[in-house]
């Protein structure tokens, strides 16, 4: 069984009005990978997952490449401690 791991990822770019967080949701999801993501008040998105190392690189990969009308310039990555609570993946709608 494949090692859980968890990442931040901060997405720069024309990434909040043109469907990203729906975009990265269903690709987590497909993964199989527990998380949320959200816009940041800066026109950022972040991205929380856990899951293999493997699936973990394959969704940095789509994230840098963004859902068509985006424009992503540099996606951040910061590994952290995997967190027992994390069972789903969800979007998170509000920054305040």
């Amino acid at each position: 069984m494949a090692q859980t791991k968890r990442v931040t990822l901060i997405v720069h770019g024309l990434v909040q009005g043109v469907g990203y967080r729906v975009f990265i949701a269903r690709i987590a999801k497909e993964l199989n990978l527990c998380g949320w993501v959200r816009n940041l008040p800066d026109g950022t998105v972040e991205i929380e997952a856990q899951g293999p190392e493997q699936m973990l690189d394959e969704l940095a990969i789509r994230a840098k490449k963004g859902p068509i009308h985006a424009n992503v310039t540099s996606v951040l990555k910061d590994e952290k401690t995997p967190d027992i609570n994390l069972d789903r993946f969800s979007v998170i709608m509000d920054v305040n």
